[in-house]
């Protein structure tokens, strides 16, 4: 039976409880079978449901009673204020790209591909193989799985070019996901109080990364085509910083792509000041019109720490990212990752070396450039036919994000509750800059589910900054 069935006997049996005492039996599986012309399936399913929200509670061998209302003195916690203390770093509340949208809502808000854009398939048969394996009850070694650690070195490695020394499998660290490789090395390599240089707008995951770790974030202003080296220049020797973070591919939020001349001037920088850039290569395997070339691979002196996730390409229930760090900054980097993890997931590193190895992984890449330019060209004509005010300073090459300015006395906030209440969710830009935002801007996610609703989206959001 579906989940619709499930749910139509959880609506029934709430109601038949609303109006039973505490402790009231409910019928038996048998009876309600039989009320609901349901499976035992469905029936256990919707029990289940029940228990979970605090409504009833089962009784092994003898049945399930309508749970009784318990009104409990509410706890004081005064004396936490006195132990806690003034926090050191107001953490902000869950990132809208975060929120769980109601399943009719058009969500445009997210930093997640819907189910349909990942290889569910080749996952789904991974996990069946991987469950199989010793990975269910051996520990990894440290660094990784040496496959993967081999399969993620030859990948950066197949861009590199004459004259200039891949990495090796042993330059890689195998992480539980690449938010907490940021946090690893701004750690390792920055350390609290000293300065990281860090484009604006860029990933809100790298701020909050930054302020976990105490460091001082320092604005690069960076827009459609990157940062001006000439500035990022100014900021190193201004700040004396040793990091930069960066995006040159496909950035979140902007969906920016370096030119190769901006990579060659940034890694010029960068070497002259005797620094470090940290690539967040996020993007990698969600090129549109044009295929990611990592500054990495350009560089063999180990001024670039390379990262590369595979949560929004593979599934975003297999957090595995690999880093490729070299020198001794390594050894480093590595001894904050074994503190802060140990080690990652066996078979969760099984499952993603097996789905990016098989032959349909690629036919899968290709299959995915398609459905997100057909996506992404859909809510681009939507919001030009809908929304004419929102300026799209260009259609990205790659990613999963449009990168939205809006007039400048907008009411942001207001325009957000306004698509919300009509049932569209969108993220404003002020959730990725680094300092105060240069104007009122908006994310939107063009993987997200329900393409078809997209012009829908658009109309809303124009309606909304007609009115803000």
């Amino acid at each position: 039976m579906s989940n619709d069935s499930s749910a139509r006997i959880v609506e029934g049996l709430r109601t038949w409880i609303a109006g039973a005492p505490p402790g009231a039996r409910l019928p038996s599986t048998r009876a309600l079978v039989a009320q609901y012309a349901a499976s035992p399936v469905t029936v256990q399913r919707a029990l289940r449901t029940l228990a979970a929200q605090g409504v009833v509670e089962s009784r092994p061998g003898v049945g399930t009673f309508v749970r009784a209302v318990r009104v409990a003195r509410p706890h004081d916690y005064g004396w936490q204020t006195a132990a806690l203390g003034a926090p050191r770093h107001h953490s902000p509340g869950l990132n809208t790209a975060l929120r769980t949208p109601p399943n009719d809502a058009v969500a445009l808000h997210s930093g997640y591909p819907d189910r349909d854009l990942l290889p569910e398939r080749l996952v789904r048969a991974a996990f069946a193989r991987a469950a199989r394996g010793e990975a269910t009850v051996s520990r990894p070694p440290t660094t990784g799985l040496p496959d993967l650690q081999t399969w993620f070195a030859h990948s950066l490695g197949s861009h590199t070019p004459v004259g200039v020394t891949p990495p090796a499998a042993g330059d890689v660290i195998v992480l539980p996901g690449s938010q907490s490789g940021l946090g690893s090395v701004f750690r390792s390599l920055v350390g609290a109080g000293r300065p990281l240089l860090i484009e604006s707008p860029t990933y809100w995951g790298a701020t909050r990364a930054a302020a976990r770790a105490g460091v001082e974030a320092v604005p690069i202003p960076s827009g459609a085509d990157g940062p001006d080296p000439d500035e990022l220049d100014r900021a190193f020797e201004r700040t004396g910083a040793r990091v930069l973070y960066a995006q040159p591919n496909f950035a979140n939020p902007t969906g920016a792509r370096w030119s190769t001349d901006l990579g060659d001037r940034v890694l010029e920088t960068v070497r002259r000041h005797g620094a470090f850039l940290v690539e967040d290569d996020w993007a990698h395997d969600l090129g549109i019109d044009a295929e990611p070339t990592p500054l990495a691979a350009r560089d063999d002196g180990g001024h670039v720490v390379y990262l590369r996730s595979l949560t929004k390409s593979v599934s975003p229930s297999v957090r595995v990212a690999g880093m490729v760090v070299r020198g001794p900054a390594r050894e480093r980097v590595l001894a904050d990752v074994q503190a802060e993890a140990m080690y990652v997931s066996g078979v969760l590193q099984e499952v993603a070396l097996d789905v990016v190895t098989q032959p349909a992984w690629r036919t899968h890449l290709r299959g995915l450039r398609q459905q997100l330019a057909a996506r992404r060209d859909l809510l681009v004509e939507a919001l030009r036919e809908h929304a004419p005010t929102a300026y799209l300073d260009a259609v990205p090459q790659g990613g999963l994000n449009l990168w939205l300015r809006l007039p400048d006395a907008t009411d942001l906030s207001g325009v957000v509750r306004e698509c919300e209440e009509a049932g569209v969710l969108v993220a404003p830009g002020g959730e990725w800059f680094p300092a105060e935002p240069t104007g009122p801007h908006l994310r939107l996610n063009y993987a997200g589910p329900r393409p078809g609703a997209f012009p829908e989206g658009a109309r809303v959001l124009g309606r909304a900054l007609a009115h803000g």
